[in-house]
């Protein structure tokens, strides 16, 4: 398996466990907040949706075909089925990007090069992963451990 090859492999385990946690919260708990504030659960997979959608704007708009955000006015009133299409849509448009931005070898408007393009989706995204999991923690929708663990299982989703 090539470089690119093994790239757009990791972006769909990445996306399948963004899945699996998706999956495993109970409907209610996409309206969690943190003691903090901020944000709610489905408002941070959201958000993750909206900044892909960003990056391909920006990126390569000739993709963005058929997408589109989801608007701040129905943030809070957001489905598990919804976040999960749009975060299908997002996560196999991504992957074109990330086909053409190798073959190319740069991400326009984005520096120094591809693979640092890619490790900055994985690192905001899993930002989000961990304030998700503290988030429902907080607001009482702790993940159990089988799943916690099985976000770190990468060899095996």
């Amino acid at each position: 398996m090539d470089m690119i090859e093994q790239v757009i492999d990791s972006w769909h385990i990445h996306s399948r466990i963004t899945f699996y946690l998706l999956d495993a919260i109970p409907e209610e708990a996409l309206a969690g907040i943190s003691a903090s504030k901020g944000r709610s659960v489905g408002q941070m997979f959201a958000h993750v949706h909206n900044v892909r959608l960003m990056w391909l704007e920006s990126a390569a708009p000739a993709l963005m075909t058929g997408l589109s955000k989801i608007p701040a006015d129905s943030l809070d009133n957001l489905s598990k089925a919804a976040l999960k299409s749009a975060l299908e849509a997002s996560t196999a448009v991504i992957k074109k990007l990330l086909q053409q931005a190798f073959e190319a070898g740069k991400v326009k408007g984005f520096k120094p090069h591809p693979m640092a393009f890619y490790s900055y989706l994985i690192a905001h995204e899993w930002y989000h992963v961990g304030e998700i999991g503290m988030t429902l923690t907080q607001a009482g929708y702790k993940l159990d451990k089988k799943v916690a663990y099985g976000l770190w299982e990468w060899g095996v989703r």
